[in-house]
């Protein structure tokens, strides 16, 4: 099965890698990315997240050959708690994929295909005990609905909600699919696409874990270092475009005369995302809906 790095050159190219550098790749998946950076580097180091089991094992295998590599089994959450354990201190550059890899979405027996029939899962960490089974069981309308319509951005959230508490227990992703289906048979995508996105995002704390994580990337980063962002979807996407604008404006209360502007801690590579090549998007569909972000460290900030 081919594994496609998604915006591959652009997100690398943005780096602009250090032959000696620290880099972090915050989402391993299928290595594509790491090896890209290993590539380039000569000194430097490479450190490589990812809680997903499975991708930890492909890209080690994938990068045995690079002796600047260490992989990394944590949720990029804890990044600075690891690399600080490990000694690291600072780093000038890191890359997020933020998309799911293919392996997760190809291996039906992880739940996170409506396209194929499994129990109802979406977990990334494959330790982490709340599976989507759960959520969708257990929780109260309120929630059903709240999920399915901020995190789904979902027209049909209440009554997909109400249909779910009706039919309990739902064990299967086809079990959901029949209800999607009831409510979105007219739909030009998928009936459950929006509703599967809620869910994994619930399961995996998603938005939770980037917000979390953004300040603390930028804490690390050296002057001059690169953060460098793919998103998949909106919610995702604006996150990151308000991390980035908050921190490249410069906020001074009205009628305060100065004389000199502080530097904001980083500035905009690209004011607009980056968005696949029409090469890329003919070779691989699921990029189709990526977006590139980039922001560099102030060299006066910290």
């Amino acid at each position: 099965m081919k594994h496609y790095s998604v915006l591959l050159k652009e997100s690398i190219d943005a780096l602009n890698l250090k032959e000696n550098g620290i880099y972090v790749d915050a989402t391993l998946g299928g290595g594509g990315h790491s090896e890209a950076i290993l590539l380039s580097l000569k000194g430097g180091h490479l450190y490589g997240f990812d809680q997903d089991q499975y991708a930890l094992k492909t890209a080690q295998e994938r990068l045995k050959g690079f002796k600047n590599f260490t992989a990394i089994a944590s949720n990029f959450e804890f990044i600075k708690e690891e690399l600080q354990a490990l000694g690291i201190e600072k780093m000038d550059g890191v890359v997020m994929d933020l998309g799911m890899s293919s392996f997760q979405i190809d291996d039906a027996s992880r739940g996170f295909s409506y396209m194929q029939d499994a129990k109802l899962d979406m977990r990334m960490n494959q330790n982490q005990t709340k599976t989507a089974y759960d959520i969708v069981n257990n929780a109260s309308f309120e929630e059903l609905v709240y999920m399915f319509e901020v995190y789904g951005e979902e027209d049909f959230a209440r009554p997909i909600a109400r249909k779910i508490i009706e039919s309990r227990p739902l064990n299967t992703t086809f079990d959901l699919v029949k209800i999607t289906d009831m409510y979105k048979y007219k739909s030009k995508s998928h009936s459950a696409k929006q509703v599967f996105q809620a869910l994994r995002i619930a399961v995996n704390d998603e938005l939770g874990v980037l917000e979390r994580t953004l300040p603390k990337l930028l804490s690390m980063l050296n002057p001059n270092g690169v953060m460098s962002i793919i998103t998949f979807h909106s919610l995702e996407d604006r996150i990151v475009k308000h991390f980035f604008k908050t921190n490249s404006e410069v906020h001074v209360p009205k009628g305060i005369p100065m004389l000199k502007l502080p530097t904001p801690p980083l500035r905009l590579l690209t004011k607009k995302p980056i968005l696949p090549s029409e090469q890329e998007l003919a070779e691989n569909s699921r990029s189709n809906s990526a977006k590139l972000r980039v922001a560099i460290k102030n060299e006066v900030a910290e």
